[in-house]
């Protein structure tokens, strides 16, 4: 079972929330709200996006590249966390 399927409904909820997100944009392109508020709310559905690439990735990789009943020549456990810390880093 993919890492995604397992995490669906987590996922899905996180979808959710950036599609309220983006609403709210297009609300406040119609009601003509300023540039500053725009891009504010631009950054927040940016982060919400770059948070659930991070989770997809992280579980990705705990899921397919460490796990070494899955693959026999899994990356070790430290590898994948200085990994997924990169990961976040580059992501926030």
């Amino acid at each position: 079972m993919s890492h995604t399927i397992r995490e669906k409904k987590k996922l899905l909820a996180r979808v959710g929330r950036i599609r309220g997100q983006v609403e709210a944009i297009e609300r406040a392109l119609n009601e003509e709200a300023g540039c500053d508020r725009i891009m504010h709310m631009i950054a927040g559905v940016r982060g919400g996006v770059a948070g659930l690439m991070a989770e997809v990735v992280e579980d990705h990789i705990r899921t397919h590249l460490v796990d070494p009943e899955k693959n026999p020549g899994a990356l070790n456990a430290d590898a994948a966390d200085q990994l997924i810390e990169v990961v976040h880093t580059y992501l926030k």
